[in-house]
């Protein structure tokens, strides 16, 4: 299991589980993040925000947040 901050440019995973506080939960899961929900991360730059793809929505996320978000890479 990864975070969801190490998956590569292009690479898909699966929502495994979203940790933190109930705010950014309530937050990540109101914009579409679920567990078992698929993503592909579409730019994944250092220091910068991750740019993600899922049920068709591009989504900028936090690099911190990202750490809270554990994925499943798929093959």
């Amino acid at each position: 299991m990864k975070k969801l901050s190490e998956l590569a440019k292009d690479k898909s995973g699966v929502i495994a589980s979203i940790n933190g506080d109930a705010r950014f939960v309530s937050r990540i899961t109101s914009i579409g993040l679920t567990p078992g929900c698929s993503v592909t991360v579409i730019k994944n730059e250092k220091r910068r925000p991750l740019l993600v793809f899922s049920r068709d929505t591009m989504i900028a996320l936090n690099r911190a947040e990202c750490n809270w978000i554990d994925v499943e890479e798929a093959v």
